[in-house]
């Protein structure tokens, strides 16, 4: 792909340094030197979701090609017992995303207030169509971030892109509303917690960068950022990564919209990459790994779908998650996923959530780009716990 006119990897906000378009595995590098001297660690952190359930029906959704799945909803107790093996191993974040809508979870708002107890950071993106006034109110003061899916910044496209209607406009208001009580009680109780709106940008959903991007700073959210859009090797959601060259003037003036409030922040080291892939090896998922909603423990999203099943670790909802982590066959994948055997371009779909790890830690065992520690003399960046 052409490069690109313009990178940025990070973005000064008024509460301090948030990365979006790197990684942060420089301030976790006792971590990073233990995995390098052949030791086992546990993930810093996990992205997951406590449903497969999902009211939305997104053109852009990765999850539609991770079927055939459960769709029943995580228990409670299972949810608390997975953070009680977090916290017993190791993990230091939790993001809510994965293959479903947490907030649809009867265990959503006992495990956020739980992970809290535990010293857990939790992250959470949500739709906000489920997420009532009652919800914010008890689970916000808990949450390191919360970043919002916006699909555009109109409500008929919005519809039509997130609902396959254009008609259903209501779906945009009702979502503007919780997302306006959120900003707004952030700033009632000063709460530290990052508000922001993402854009998964396709080519076809051009004339939306414009719209999206007033949409966040009359929002007046932290950030709005705007980003690639994954696809599996058979190209199921026929994402044409040559057309995003043609973006850049596009993305360039989104970018100038930013205020001191709300910054527009465009991920260009994704798009510019791709479905380009310089790594064979897949090591993001021993810092970064991914369970669904179902509750099932896979190294990547991208290996979710029944097919991939010689990647499945378990299921927290039949075993314990500290048992699965200790087992043979947690070992065993992540082995094969770091081994000569694995080739990741053509073994998985494009960018998965552990691009930036994959990317900077086979430079790193080139020797092309070494991950150096983090000056921790320094301010640490927000969110420094999810990679």
């Amino acid at each position: 792909m052409t490069q690109l006119k313009s990178k940025q990897s990070g973005v000064q906000t008024l509460s301090g340094n948030l990365i979006l378009d790197n990684h942060k595995l420089s301030y976790h590098y006792q971590r990073f030197q233990s995995w390098l001297d052949g030791k086992k660690i546990a993930p810093i952190s996990v992205d997951m979701a406590l449903t497969r359930s999902c009211g939305a029906m997104c053109k852009f959704c990765y999850a539609m090609v991770q079927e055939p799945q459960e769709r029943t909803p995580i228990k409670k107790i299972d949810a608390l017992n997975l953070l009680d093996d977090f916290a017993e191993i190791g993990v230091k974040a939790v993001s809510l995303i994965s293959d479903g809508e947490s907030t649809l979870s009867p265990a959503y708002a006992p495990f956020i207030e739980h992970a809290s107890t535990l010293g857990i950071d939790v992250g959470n993106a949500t739709n906000a169509w489920d997420w009532s006034k009652e919800k914010i109110d008890r689970v916000l003061p808990h949450l390191t971030w919360v970043r919002f899916t916006v699909a555009a910044g109109t409500p008929e496209r919005y519809s039509e892109i997130m609902y396959k209607s254009s008609e259903h406009t209501d779906v945009f208001d009702n979502a503007m509303r919780n997302i306006r009580y959120a900003v707004d009680l952030k700033r009632k109780l000063n709460l530290k917690v990052t508000l922001g709106i993402q854009m998964v940008l396709m080519p076809e959903f051009r004339d939306q960068i414009l719209p999206f991007s007033k949409l966040g700073v009359d929002l007046g959210v932290d950030y709005a950022v705007i980003k690639h859009c994954s696809d599996d090797p058979e190209g199921s959601l026929g994402v044409d990564y040559s057309q995003y060259n043609q973006l850049t003037e596009l993305l360039l003036e989104a970018e100038k919209m930013s205020n001191e409030i709300t910054k527009v922040i465009v991920k260009w080291s994704k798009i510019e990459d791709g479905n380009d892939c310089t790594y064979t090896a897949m090591y993001g998922p021993q810092f970064l790994l991914q369970i669904s909603g179902s509750g099932l423990v896979a190294p990547s999203g991208m290996f979710f779908n029944a097919k991939y099943s010689k990647f499945h670790i378990g299921n927290f909802t039949e075993s314990r998650f500290k048992d699965i982590f200790n087992s043979y066959q947690y070992d065993r994948v992540m082995k094969y996923l770091a081994s000569p055997r694995f080739h990741a371009p053509s073994m998985m779909g494009s960018l998965p959530i552990q691009h930036y790890l994959n990317k900077a830690i086979d430079n790193h065992l080139k020797g092309v780009n070494l991950i150096q520690p983090a000056d921790l003399s320094q301010p640490r960046p927000l969110h420094v716990n999810f990679l």
